[in-house]
């Protein structure tokens, strides 16, 4: 079921899915991006041992 906006509550919706996506979802998703990199770098180091040259 489609609903027609009008275009001021398009803009509105376009504007606050904007606020939402660059204020929420980045960083969350940023942290959650490197957190899982820096635990699995960790899980691999306590499995192998540290790096050596």
């Amino acid at each position: 079921m489609e609903t027609e906006y009008t275009p001021e509550q398009q803009e509105k919706h376009e504007r606050n899915t904007f606020l939402f996506l660059a204020v929420f979802l980045a960083p969350i998703l940023s942290v959650i991006i490197v957190g899982g990199f820096g635990f699995a770098i960790w899980i691999s180091q306590i499995l192998m041992g540290p790096p050596t040259s």
